[in-house]
């Protein structure tokens, strides 16, 4: 009615039409005239009961039948107003991908039920209830090692927790206990207790023959959005990058310009055909978003430590038992290498007699030794003296050439391990 009324009052306010012209009425005069020409009508289908065939008349009665009623159909939800509708009855064509898509595609959907979100809860009390509740202050992403359970991760997105929670693939959450964790080379093992079917643990690769260029994926977590695929590329090899926790140097990093963001930390990067090369842990950006500079932690660096946390859950790794000045103040004095600011006693080096920084009566500062090679390799900086270090083990003994003063020593030290790792 109202559609009625308006489309009235629609008339009504329209002006009326303006008067025929007179040629009008001669030129409709002729036409009425002149005798009607006869049209050639082409010839009509032969009839349903004009065929001999059974079987071709009822092919011909159904398909009429399945025309007409699409074309019902279709008129229908044009005239409702949904022409959405109409379109549905179209019948579209396969959707048609190209074979390097198709394989991403799959590489996916395999190892996505591999890749688990993690939540970093902490406790905090209400300022004004005094309850005591647990908040998220963190999330991350991680991966299925085996079918016992256990997932690696980066330590920084578990540091700072009171609990932690793993949901896997189909959602379901478990509550994840800490194995392990290097904080030097920021990599961290939980344990979850869920049914091995859950479980599908990626295929390990190998990371010494990676090559610039070759094409890797990153799945994870970012901004908490689950299972991201990223792609890209290896744009370099051996980078060196610092510990979020300890500053202490992780060396052959893998570089990529796949995005990855803050929430794929401890995410897998895979190559073409799935298998795991590196665990993602930082990117290069001033604005802490992607930048096209990531950087992922080698896959045979981790499968070490992953190994140590498991079976000790820890990881025994040798110092000298010092504590040497920033690079750049051995840079101000002109000289090359590692200065010793303070050697315990009961340390490895405070044993074997390296002398720390100190100062005189006068307070006048004397420098300590200063290191200045490892069993022959030259030790530049503090990197230089990580690195070496992270090739031997606990005690062994290693020669530290030192200057002191004017004078070139060479002393024998015993590695030993960190205090806290005994």
């Amino acid at each position: 009615m109202a559609a009625a009324s308006s489309a009235a009052t629609a008339c009504f306010l329209s002006p009326p039409p303006p008067p025929r012209p007179r040629h009008f009425l001669r030129h409709l005069a002729r036409a009425a005239a002149t005798p009607p020409r006869p049209l050639a009508l082409p010839a009509s289908p032969p009839r349903l009961r004009d065929l001999a065939d059974p079987a071709e008349a009822a092919r011909r009665l159904l398909a009429s039948a399945a025309g007409s009623l699409v074309v019902a159909l279709a008129s229908a939800a044009l005239i409702l107003g949904d022409p959405g509708g109409a379109s549905a009855f179209v019948v579209a064509t396969p959707r048609k991908l190209q074979p390097d898509e198709l394989a991403t595609v799959r590489l996916f959907k395999d190892n996505t039920p591999s890749v688990v979100y993690i939540t970093n809860l902490a406790v905090r009390q209400d300022a004004f209830t005094l309850d005591v509740l647990e908040v998220p202050q963190g999330s991350g992403s991680g991966f299925v090692w085996d079918k016992i359970g256990h997932i690696v991760t980066n330590f920084h997105v578990i540091r700072g927790a009171s609990d932690l929670r793993v949901t896997l693939a189909d959602q379901t959450v478990y509550e994840a206990q800490v194995v392990g964790f290097d904080q030097d080379k920021d990599v961290a093992v939980l344990s979850i207790q869920a049914p091995k079917d859950k479980l599908r643990p990626l295929p390990v690769g190998v990371s010494a023959d990676l090559l610039v260029g070759q094409k890797v994926y990153a799945i994870g977590n970012p901004f908490g959005l689950d299972h991201t695929l990223t792609t890209g590329v290896i744009s370099g090899l051996r980078r060196e990058i610092s510990s979020a926790a300890t500053g202490r140097p992780i060396q052959d990093v893998i570089q990529t310009d796949a995005a990855i963001n803050p929430g794929n930390s401890g995410g897998p990067l895979l190559d073409s055909a799935g298998n795991l090369i590196g665990v993602n842990t930082a990117i290069y950006s001033p604005s802490g978003a992607s930048s096209g500079v990531g950087f992922s932690i080698p896959v045979d660096t981790v499968g070490g430590i992953v190994d140590q946390l498991i079976q000790f859950g820890k990881v025994t790794r040798p110092i000298l038992g010092i504590k040497f000045a920033p690079d750049q103040s051995v840079e101000q004095l002109g000289l090359s290498g590692v200065l010793v600011l303070d050697a315990p006693p009961n340390g490895p080096a405070g044993k074997a007699g390296l002398q720390s920084t100190k100062r005189d009566a006068y307070g006048r500062l004397i420098l300590g030794d200063i290191i200045t090679s490892v069993n022959g390799t030259k030790v530049g900086n503090g990197s230089d003296l990580y690195r070496i270090l992270d090739q031997c083990k606990v005690g062994e003994t290693v020669t530290v050439e030192v200057l002191r003063g004017d004078q070139k020593e060479k002393i024998a030290v015993v590695l030993e391990p960190k205090p806290d790792e005994t």
